[in-house]
């Protein structure tokens, strides 16, 4: 497939004759320089400037090669039709310029005649700027010689420009991108562009410096941004859409780190996928990012560092979903009408209005969905929802201001799970409130970095009854995990009543500080603590039930800082194997009323030397020896809504 420049050049002195019934230089009275063939087709090479006509459908039969310090002009609201093929492109040669016209209302349009991804080689740009690769490079598509010493190189304007169905098969290793850029300067000017149905990347720089702006990224199979060779542009307003499985990054990044800058970088999957992968030593600077349905959030395959990929000011974590409101608004690409969309049935992304679910859809979780303030979430009874096993990247989490309201009944939970119901396959629910905690006002959560403190002890987020939640426990990182529910500073006005949390890899429930309170908690082989609380939470705990089966996990009961006496009424935790019942840490304490204790080696845990006076137990002092075998077990043969599942 590859025609070397020697080889092209050969068209230069016939190209008129080839195909073209009236000289490609000739103007008419309307100024508009006639199609380069009596059928309108873009093949061969051309040496001087070109104008299309808007009012003609042009075909690209072949090879189309604009050289010699030619121009080719395409206008407002023309349309490009490719022939299928490798060898069926358009390139613009070093010196040479395009100039695309369009505009919001009359878009430039390059697509194929079969509508299919793959079936041509998109749009070639070479200039002569700097690469990492050297001085006039061969390229890896069509032979092309690239790279200079000129960074400030001009190859021309590109405005409001839609390329479809690109990505053609050059060989097993490499393919043609939608728009490649080889070594193009700062002189360039690249501004709304859509790529959409490639098979290979979206947009590829290989070196140069030039930058872009307003890009919309569709369904491209391989990366929708990709970058190598030293590239050090700037790219901003980006959106990127994966709405199809097997694709591979939202951005791939190779070679040299020369600090390009991405500023605004929006991407959504619906299927999971990688988002951002640095291979080698590169890097980037990235503010604005937001990413939404992600199964990982930063891959380096080469174990690059970290310090390389700086992401708001601050070192890549990929730990980090950097799942937040999205930073570039999508409705500014609605002159690319593309006709693809989100299925109703996907919960991912960020709520700021008021959504209700249908019980009678079976919604899938495929990212965090989050519930900022002035949102609320409303899961009506008997509403399913699975979660993918995405782990830290799957969660629901309701931010300071939000509201949830989940409605199950004890005939028709709602639940919440992972379809392999493994502990540790998605990070539960999350919810964050305006109560107080010794950690202060506007504390930092360690999951999500949501933040959540305040001064209402009344504060409500909603209300939750009847919930299942299965397979949470996510790994954050090395000291910490999701929990099935983590309640970070919630008031007392929140409602949470028959919450029943199985099979996490942490904890059942945490509470961090607030004041809110729980009634009929079912808390089932939760591998770290059934339930958990910290910064001064004071609230009440009534008919708790917790079961372990499972070898290896943490306690029944986990406390840890000051004590702001919480009360637990009616605490049951049954053992099969061993274990540790009740743990306190630091200077941490309760109220314990009606306790019942079977089948746990300890019974009672001081960790740090804690006063044991800090923990009353139907009205006496804990004894860590005691026999707590005398209380009324928790009667949960009514809770028939604890076996719902997915």
């Amino acid at each position: 497939m590859k025609k070397s420049l020697i080889k092209l050049s050969l068209f230069l002195t016939v190209v008129c004759a080839l195909i073209i019934t009236t000289s490609c230089s000739s103007d008419d009275d309307s100024g508009v320089t006639p199609p380069p063939s009596s059928n309108n087709a873009l093949v061969g090479t051309i040496d001087e400037d070109l104008t299309l006509d808007p009012t003609v459908q042009y075909t690209v039969a072949g090879e189309f090669f604009v050289t010699g310090g030619a121009t080719l002009t395409i206008p407002a609201g023309t349309k490009i039709v490719s022939e299928t093929g490798t060898d069926h492109y358009i390139a613009i040669d070093r010196g040479a310029k395009i100039d695309v016209q369009g505009t919001a209302a009359n878009p430039v349009t390059m697509t194929s005649v079969n509508e299919t991804p793959g079936d041509w080689g998109g749009l070639v740009i070479l200039g002569d700027a700097t690469t990492t690769a050297g001085l006039d490079v061969i390229a890896e598509v069509g032979g092309f010689v690239y790279g200079g010493t000129n960074d400030t190189d001009n190859s021309g304007s590109i405005k409001y420009l839609i390329i479809n169905y690109a990505g053609a098969q050059i060989k097993p290793e490499s393919q043609y991108n939608g728009l490649t850029l080889y070594s193009v300067g700062s002189g360039t000017t690249i501004d709304n562009v859509a790529i959409l149905n490639g098979t290979d990347d979206g947009v590829e720089f290989f070196g140069g410096t030039v930058s872009a702006t307003n890009l919309y990224l569709e369904n491209n199979e391989d990366d929708a941004v990709d970058w190598t060779e030293g590239w050090n542009g700037t790219v901003e307003n980006t959106y990127v859409l994966h709405a199809i499985e097997g694709f591979s990054t939202a951005i791939e990044a190779d070679g040299d780190n020369n600090n390009p800058q991405i500023i605004n970088f929006t991407a959504v999957s619906t299927t999971g996928g990688t988002a951002l992968q640095f291979k080698k030593q590169s890097g980037a600077t990235i503010t604005g990012l937001s990413l939404i349905g992600y199964t990982t959030s930063i891959d380096r395959p080469d174990d690059s560092a970290l310090t390389n990929i700086q992401i708001e000011g601050a070192d890549a974590d990929p730990y980090s979903s950097y799942t937040t409101e999205a930073s570039v608004d999508v409705s500014a690409f609605a002159w690319v009408k593309s006709g693809t969309t989100i299925s109703e049935d996907v919960l991912q992304g960020v709520l700021e209005s008021e959504v209700t679910l249908d019980a009678s859809v079976s919604y899938k979780l495929n990212s965090s969905f989050i519930v900022k303030d002035g949102g609320k979430l409303i899961i009506p009874a008997g509403t399913k929802i699975t979660a993918a096993s995405g782990g830290t990247s799957v969660y629901i989490a309701v931010l300071k201001g939000g509201q949830i309201d989940i409605q199950g009944t004890p005939e028709n939970p709602v639940v919440m799970a992972s379809e392999t119901a493994q502990p540790g396959d998605w990070g539960g629910l999350t919810i964050c409130g305006n109560a107080t905690t010794t950690e202060g006002v506007d504390a930092i959560a360690e999951i999500g970095g949501f933040v959540y403190g305040g001064t209402d002890d009344t504060d409500s987020s909603g209300s939750i009854t009847n919930l299942v939640i299965i397979g949470t426990g996510a790994q954050i990182n090395s000291e910490s995990q999701y929990n099935g529910v983590s309640f970070y500073a919630v008031g007392s006005g929140t409602t949470v009543e028959n919450i029943a949390v199985k099979n996490g890899a942490d904890d059942g429930v945490e509470f961090f500080g607030g004041t809110v309170s729980a009634t009929n908690l079912y808390l089932e082989n939760n591998e770290d603590d059934a339930v958990d609380w910290t910064e001064g939470w004071n609230g009440t705990v009534t008919n708790t039930y917790v079961s372990h089966t499972v070898a290896g996990f943490s306690t029944a009961l986990e406390a840890d800082g000051i004590n702001n006496d919480p009360q637990l009424v009616n605490f049951t935790a049954i053992s099969t194997v061993d274990g540790t019942a009740l743990q306190f840490k630091k200077q941490s304490g309760a109220g314990i009323t009606n306790l019942y204790l079977s089948g746990y080696a300890t019974q009672v845990d001081m960790v740090d030397g804690g006063a044991l006076s800090n923990v009353q137990i139907d009205g006496a002092v804990a004894d860590p020896a005691g026999d707590y075998t005398a209380g009324t077990q928790v009667d949960i043969t009514g809770w028939s809504w604890i076996n719902a599942s997915l």
